[in-house]
């Protein structure tokens, strides 16, 4: 019944919100993804630089990188390519490319609509700017409890099983021990809160996308004269049009897109947790930084995973297998033996960060219901025990009921954006406007923004006088502003 379930949410519903609401918002914002893309990498490159005390916008993207950037770049692509073939990749680009602009809005919104928590920290998401954007407080308490249950519980169980067992393979460690190991580590991290879990974030993401882009390239480089052709099957095979993949065109829309959204999660309402945490001038440059990551993701990440399988001679129409095992064997006959560990070493990077993630998003959700510290300190002791009962699992089900709620998720997170896409629309121009008028850094201002309900103390009227006079120079008419 699950599978059932499953495969009428996630085949087609999910198709249909990703892509279609992702493909309004694409084109009613004149493709802002596309508008700013240069602009992104200068956003990025100003987000390294922190206030004391507060997460920076470079943090809050290495913390959302830490989820985006795990087991569905590698398994997840791996799974994409076996059961829809190459094909499938096309259409993985097709979703982050409007899931950019998803990502976008949802972000942007999440910045608008945070709330100051204190020693110069903030919390967000999709439950705050349901409650005070759309006013339904009892829509945002059902997000928060299927983001808890998703992300908090089910995901990282997933996440355990993964890696656990691919150590398992490679190093003929015993899963339950890897488990136990794991939950030590994390047990540590969350002691430090959300800062701790950025540092952590800080360092071992740039670490793990770089050693695996690195060796992705590598393989890549020495194959490189096959690329351009492997490319044309790529686009062949997404319309049905290669004689070996013709079978699958179906399947390649479906597990491209399915695969798509869970490794990139754009439009899914997780990835806003994160981004409202960074102290930014304008919500607009956390949106900026935000659809980056999912180009990041999906274009380089996914793409370096899809053509080292495809590359490698080691696949073959009909592969029967699952997607860590084709990744791991892909490498290797490249590269030799070490490939497999490799990859299982690298996975577990990735793991451990997307573990970190998802307890984030799950503490998040449980604060946006409670603040009770028992609840707290009750939900790090279950997911310590999940990650060990994970390890000694077979997870099908789970699977399966993870990717119902994901649906769910992202239906509730897509309604939300439809209904406050005026708002992030008004953001958007603002943010435009500045830009235009020689700002390099804009500056939100939320006396020009008085009807909405906004915490002042995260976005104060009038900006300092110094603050005003660099971002705000004369000549920006006042209606553009």
């Amino acid at each position: 019944m699950l599978e059932v379930i499953n495969d009428f949410l996630s085949g087609k519903v999910l198709i249909v919100l990703i892509v279609g609401l992702g493909s309004y918002f694409t084109i009613r914002s004149r493709f802002v993804q596309l508008r700013h893309f240069f602009h992104m990498f200068a956003v990025f490159r100003d987000s390294l630089k922190g206030s004391a005390g507060q997460l920076s916008s470079f943090q809050a993207l290495m913390l959302s990188l830490a989820g985006r950037v795990g087991a569905g770049n590698i398994a997840g692509v791996g799974i994409a390519v076996t059961l829809g073939g190459p094909g499938a990749v096309f259409w993985m680009w097709v979703t982050a490319l409007v899931g950019m602009s998803s990502s976008f809005f949802e972000c942007t919104l999440a910045q608008v609509y945070k709330r100051a928590d204190g020693d110069g920290l903030y919390r967000g998401g999709p439950a705050y700017y349901i409650q005070h954007g759309l006013k339904l407080k009892g829509m945002a308490v059902v997000f928060s409890i299927l983001l808890l249950v998703t992300y908090g519980f089910a995901f990282i169980g997933l996440q355990s099983y993964t890696v656990t067992h691919s150590l398992q393979n490679a190093f003929a460690f015993d899963p339950q021990h890897t488990g136990i190991v794991l939950a030590v580590l994390l047990a540590i991290t969350f002691i430090g809160g959300i800062k701790r879990i950025a540092s952590v974030s800080d360092l071992l993401v740039p670490i793990k996308t770089l050693a695996y882009i690195g060796v992705t390239l590598y393989v890549i480089g020495t194959q490189i004269e096959h690329v351009p052709a492997m490319l044309v099957t790529i686009f062949k095979s997404a319309f049905g049009l290669d004689p070996a993949f013709g079978g699958l065109l179906g399947s390649a829309i479906v597990m491209g897109v399915k695969r798509g959204v869970f490794a990139n999660e754009a439009g899914l309402g997780s990835a806003p947790n994160v981004a409202a945490v960074a102290a930014v001038k304008h919500p607009g440059a956390q949106g900026v930084v935000q659809a980056f990551s999912v180009f990041l993701d999906t274009f380089v990440i996914c793409t370096c995973t899809a053509l080292l399988i495809l590359l490698s001679g080691f696949y073959t129409p009909g592969f029967e297998g699952d997607g860590i095992v084709l990744t791991q064997n892909s490498l290797a006959a490249v590269v030799g033996d070490w490939g497999r560990m490799f990859v299982s070493v690298a996975l577990s990077l990735f793991v451990f960060t997307c573990i970190l993630y998802n307890y984030y998003l799950g503490e998040n959700s449980l604060q946006f219901l409670t603040r009770n510290r028992a609840a707290l300190m009750t939900f790090r002791g279950l997911v310590l025990a999940l990650v060990v009962w994970g390890s000694m699992q077979d997870l099908s089900t789970v699977f399966a009921f993870a990717d119902i709620t994901m649906t769910c998720l992202a239906f509730v997170n897509l309604m939300a954006l439809a209904l406050l896409f005026k708002v992030g629309m008004r953001v958007m121009r603002d943010y435009d406007a500045q830009r235009r008028a020689g700002v390099d850094q804009p500056v939100f201002d939320s006396s020009k923004f008085s009807d909405l309900d906004l915490d002042l103390k995260a976005w104060p009227a009038n900006p300092s006088a110094d603050t005003q006079a660099n971002a705000q120079p004369q000549g920006i008419p006042a209606a553009q502003r």
